[in-house]
């Protein structure tokens, strides 16, 4: 069974790697006007996702049940409905801009997850050490 921790890690370089690549082609081509995609990419792509891997990695307790799988499958529907949807409204054509709020909304909802999941993680009881 393919963990948590590794799913969002996986996703994680993914993100950077594409991230990565946009910002060398706007660098390139002198046109910036996806900047914003490319600093959710690498912040809510790269760095989240990475750190959220990490925390599953560090506590794997914390990626058993039904929570983690909400988390991951809350973060990644939003990620890939935002992405594309923000670019579309930065070059003039705000087809999916219900779809953006509603990633939008999904994403905050993810979060909140993985806050009740951190302070449920955190919260136990740890052995008294001698």
């Amino acid at each position: 069974m393919i963990s948590v921790s590794n799913n969002f890690l996986r996703l994680g370089v993914l993100s950077a790697l594409v991230g990565m690549t946009l910002g060398v082609w706007m660098g390139a081509n002198q046109d910036f006007v996806l900047r914003p995609v490319h600093a959710h990419i690498n912040l809510l792509g790269f760095a989240s996702m990475m750190l959220f891997g990490l925390f599953y990695r560090a506590f794997p307790a914390a990626g058993r049940g039904w929570l983690p799988l909400a988390h991951f499958g809350l973060s990644v529907l939003g990620f890939l409905i935002l992405m594309p949807s923000l670019a579309l409204m930065l070059l003039q054509k705000p087809l999916f801009l219900p779809a953006m709020i509603a990633s939008e909304i999904m994403l905050v909802a993810s979060m909140f997850l993985f806050v009740v999941i951190v302070f449920m993680a955190t919260m136990k009881k740890e052995p008294a050490t001698v």
